[in-house]
């Protein structure tokens, strides 16, 4: 668990990040250390201020680099999602940026599909999807800001993957769930806060 001193200081680290590669294609450096030196898996999303739309959200599910590096490269990722034109300079003052930090994703295994629905809890849990090589991921904030229940929660995952809507219900299909830390900015370059997962700042 981060501090929230701790998330002001990721936010932080992606907006720095963000401004410098959309300005001059390079990464600041950064000095971080305790936390951000573990490893974690981290999303940076983005979206338009004052409308809260979605402009990018790309991250690193798996902690497979340190805090510090997997933020770089989340943020840096989050700036050229494919879904969305590149984020151009003129948009870097009118943009609230998100950093979700997340928990090791933990497969969940049931007898029959009918049973993720009682392993799943709106408002705590993200999923990841898996069938083969097709893979999609949807953050814990996602059904909360859809106002989805259970099994929609699940079918847009699977439909995140490539996958059809059922396809959680298939007996080749593995579902993961995990869960985040969301700090994000109120405005642009804004006061920072921790966000709960039913919406609300703390």
């Amino acid at each position: 668990m981060l501090s929230l001193d701790d998330g002001i200081k990721a936010v932080k680290l992606a907006r720095s990040v963000i401004e410098r590669y959309v300005k001059n294609n390079t990464t600041p450096a950064s000095e971080l250390k305790g936390i951000f030196s573990e490893k974690q898996g981290v999303f940076t999303t983005l979206h338009t201020f004052p409308e809260h739309d979605l402009r990018g959200c790309i991250g690193l599910p798996l902690p497979i680099m340190s805090l510090k590096e997997a933020i770089i490269e989340s943020a840096k990722s989050a700036t050229r999602d494919p879904r969305f034109p590149p984020l151009e300079e003129n948009e870097i003052d009118n943009i609230i940026i998100e950093v979700t930090i997340l928990t090791k994703p933990e497969l969940i295994n049931v007898d029959r599909p009918q049973d993720y629905l009682s392993n799943i809890e709106i408002g705590r849990d993200g999923l990841i999807v898996e069938q083969g090589f097709y893979k999609g991921l949807l953050l814990p904030q996602v059904p909360i800001e859809q106002g989805w229940e259970k099994e929609e929660f699940l079918s847009h995952t699977c439909m995140k993957a490539g996958l059809l809507p059922d396809a959680w219900a298939d007996k080749n299909t593995k579902i993961f769930k995990f869960s985040g830390q969301i700090f994000t900015e109120i405005e642009p370059r804004g006061k920072i806060r921790e966000k709960n997962l039913d919406g609300s700042n703390n």
